[in-house]
């Protein structure tokens, strides 16, 4: 099964579990009915900017909709892509408190994404590998180097840049569990 099947397989589940119709998951989302009907058949190529659009809607974490990389798969194989950034599960860890799915991330030369605002509470950090990130809030950026590290709230829009070239870090995405 590809990625593409198991993606939608697995949002067609998280759907049907929540007694939602493709129509009113189009509307909480902002996905277009007709994209949502062709992730679940397995016929469209999912972005990130979608299945976030689509996870948080369904008050769920990116990770409920992806599948877990084998072991010894190589690095960057079976990610999911955005506009500028590419995003590897490395790892979903679970307690009593919060789900954190942690990502292999590669931020493309010059490029910037913006990124929806998550479930409440939600909060992300990212550990700068190689290269010089922006991230965080849109009115108060951080400049990461190598080594680095920046932490912001998630549950307001965020963004993504890589201004002098490819960047490569860690980022771990924490959703608190209980909703707002």
């Amino acid at each position: 099964m590809g990625l593409n099947d198991e993606v939608g397989r697995r949002l067609k589940a998280l759907r049907q579990g929540r007694d939602l119709s493709l129509s009113e998951l189009s509307r909480r989302s902002g996905v277009g009915k007709g994209t949502l009907s062709e992730l679940e058949s397995g016929a469209r190529n999912p972005t990130l900017e979608t299945l976030y659009a689509l996870t948080t809607a369904l008050g769920v974490p990116l990770s409920a909709v992806l599948d877990d990389p084998p072991p010894g798969v190589a690095e960057g194989a079976g990610g999911v892509s955005g506009s500028a950034v590419t995003a590897v599960l490395l790892e979903r860890y679970e307690d009593a408190d919060a789900a954190t799915d942690v990502f292999r991330v590669t931020i493309a030369d010059g490029a910037t994404q913006e990124s929806a605002a998550h479930v409440p509470r939600t909060t992300e950090s990212l550990m700068v590998l190689s290269g010089t990130a922006v991230v965080g809030l849109p009115d108060a950026p951080q400049t990461v180097t190598p080594g680095g590290h920046a932490h912001w709230p998630a549950d307001a829009p965020h963004l993504y840049g890589a201004p002098h070239g490819e960047v490569h870090g860690i980022l771990f995405v924490r959703y608190p569990k209980g909703g707002g």
